[in-house]
């Protein structure tokens, strides 16, 4: 437990009164280790935007008030306690433990204070992810709405805090969970099997910073390494017509490369004889990217790139291959929730999220399939540093109402008639979330829809995200409906490996199994329920979950030597009621040595390595 100075001061004459509250991680479930080094003052403290640094920000994480009242426009006259942003309110490390639910919104208040450095500037007010619809206060005065619980957003707060002195910011959050059609993920008001406990309201970093009038609203990053150039466009605000953009690259401290453009136009970098970026060698390149205005620098950001490349190609027998760089590199992962028991959505911390990537590849994975949910900035940055390969889900939502087969060439799946106002919505946040996540060179895959979870278009939607991001591979539907557009065919089976027939199906589109395995093993102390946990198929023990866990990966060898690209198994760590992850869901206990598993997957690996092309 620990003590915490709440910002209320009583004025009684010349007397000052101070009250204090003790903050505390709320309910009785199990948490991680790092959940015991969280201090409320220093809460996630870490720059939020590794793609796009300016030296000067203030982070508002930290104690604010907080109010679930009946679904109102009307800002509270009262407030029910303290909040520990960013972590949302059904979770254990928000102090409140509590569910909102769909006939409720969910208010948050704090003072803000302008610092003395950033005056003369224009503020930026940031949210890095807030679930669902927002709509954003300051001193009484609505400043602006946001839909879309993965994509960051920002409002321009000049105006609104030019007076000196603190001001007061609220927040309305409404959240209609699996009431509504909004992409939600695994989300539901009534957690059981694979669906777990609804996420409501702010759960990634609130910070502001100071930016000039004409400053750079945005970079798009796109490497081709067989011409040897990085493309690049900058957005920037208020740009003058004499404005210039000048960019430089680096090796470390040595420049390799420069450009100069006027602003709106793309620049053309020349990068000679490249690093690749790869799981063995995630190579990062620096950059410097400044509008120049009358000689001198109006606006810098700093931000980093990659040279890397991915791409189909036929095999000798002719069945097509993922490829990494021009070379098949078999790509193993482990389906990612990124769930945790005391921060639901949000980590217990920027090392926590680490973790998860660095164990991962210890126990011999280059790859994770980001499962129905969009991490923070930072996750996609240790990733891009750790080498490990990215397969980016859309978050489903607007389920049901369709019919599922995971068998292509057979009858008897549909897309789901979705209305308008689905559509649109499931559309905006999906081009949102791709524009956020462009930069991160780990991303190699977009993948629209699971399972036919609301999956919808089909043939629309996976060409649409193939023309947006021609530099990277979509997966229409992993394990869903069968369509033959895209890049992959992706098929699920639970709990061993099956792939669809090559001289049918892998002359057209790349085949991978986007989901396997399942196996459970469920240790005392270490599970979110006390008795009746799940898994696709239970053990009682490690050594034998191991042998079978060994079984399929043979199976998967003579599968990779006839065509298989990929495989995903599930799952990283237990989740909620599902015991079925290599790390306990408190993540103190792998369930199976690292050293073992990691040994284990160079049979894959090794199989992919004698794959001969024409």
């Amino acid at each position: 437990m620990k003590k915490i100075l709440v910002s209320l001061l009583i004025f009684t004459g010349f007397t000052i009164i101070a009250f204090s509250q003790d903050w505390k991680i709320a309910g009785d479930k199990i948490r991680t280790s790092w959940a015991d080094k969280i201090d409320p003052a220093k809460c996630l403290n870490e720059y939020p935007r590794p793609q796009m640094v300016r030296d000067k920000w203030k982070n508002l994480n930290g104690l604010w008030d907080y109010a679930i009242t009946a679904d109102s426009e009307t800002l509270p006259l009262n407030y029910d306690g303290k909040i520990l942003v960013p972590f949302p309110v059904e979770s254990a490390l928000s102090g409140v433990n509590k569910i909102v639910g769909p006939g409720n919104v969910l208010w948050y208040r704090t003072m803000i204070t302008i610092p003395s450095e950033m005056r003369g500037k224009n503020i930026l007010l940031h949210f890095g992810a807030v679930d669902w619809q927002s709509d954003v206060f300051i001193d009484g005065v609505k400043i602006g709405s946001h839909q879309g619980g993965y994509d960051p957003f920002y409002f321009d707060i000049t105006e609104a805090v030019k007076s000196r002195g603190s001001h007061r910011l609220e927040l309305r959050v409404k959240d209609p969970v699996d009431n509504g059609p909004q992409p939600r993920g695994k989300q539901v008001l009534k957690p059981g099997g694979i669906w777990y406990t609804s996420v409501t309201g702010i759960w990634q970093t609130v910070w502001i910073e100071p930016v000039p009038l004409t400053y750079i609203r945005s970079t798009k990053q796109t490497p081709d390494i067989d011409k040897h150039l990085l493309k690049i466009d900058v957005s920037v605000e208020n740009p003058g017509s004499g404005d210039l953009l000048q960019v430089t690259a680096w090796d470390g401290s040595k420049m390799i490369s420069e450009s100069r453009s006027q602003t709106g136009k793309e620049i053309v970098m020349n990068i000679t004889d490249p690093k690749l970026w790869s799981p063995d060698n995630p190579f990062l390149y620096d950059l410097k990217i400044s509008v120049i205005r009358n000689g001198k620098v109006a606006d810098e950001v700093k931000s980093y790139f990659a040279m890397r490349k991915v791409n189909l190609r036929a095999d000798e027998k002719g069945v097509l291959r993922i490829m990494l760089n021009n070379k098949f590199i078999f790509q193993y992962g482990t389906l990612d929730q990124g769930w945790w028991p005391d921060g639901l959505y949000t980590a217990p911390g920027d090392e926590a999220l680490y973790s998860d990537i660095r164990k991962t590849k210890e126990m011999g994975f280059n790859m994770i399939r980001k499962h129905v949910k969009v991490e923070p900035a930072r996750w996609y940055y240790h990733c891009d540093r750790e080498g490990m390969l990215v397969w980016q889900d859309m978050p489903s939502g607007d389920l049901g109402g369709n019919r599922w087969n995971n068998r292509p060439g057979m009858e008897g799946g549909s897309d789901k008639i979705r209305t308008e106002n689905s559509e649109k919505i499931y559309q905006t946040e999906w081009n949102a979330i791709m524009d956020y996540l462009h930069n991160f060179p780990c991303i190699i895959m977009w993948v629209p829809f699971n399972e036919a979870w609301g999956q919808f278009k089909s043939q629309e939607i996976t060409v649409w995200t193939m023309k947006k991001d021609p530099s990277r591979l979509v997966n229409s539907a992993s394990g869903g409906n069968f369509n033959e557009v895209g890049h992959i065919l992706d098929l699920h089976n639970y709990p061993g490996p099956v792939m669809a027939k090559p001289e049918v199906f892998g002359m057209r589109q790349a085949l991978v199994l986007g989901e396997f395995g399942g196996l459970g093993l469920p240790l005392e102390n270490h599970t979110w329920l006390d008795k009746n946990n799940w898994g696709y198929r239970t053990f009682s023990d490690a050594d034998t979950l191991f042998s079978t866990y060994s079984g399929y990966l043979d199976q998967m060898v003579q599968f990779i030597s006839r065509g298989l690209s990929a495989a995903i198994y599930t799952q990283t760590t237990d989740v909620e009621i599902e015991t079925n992850g290599l790390l306990t869901y408190d993540r103190k206990v792998a369930k199976i040595p690292e050293k073992k598993l990691y040994d284990a997957s160079r049979r894959l690996y090794e199989a992919a390595a004698m794959v001969r092309f024409k």
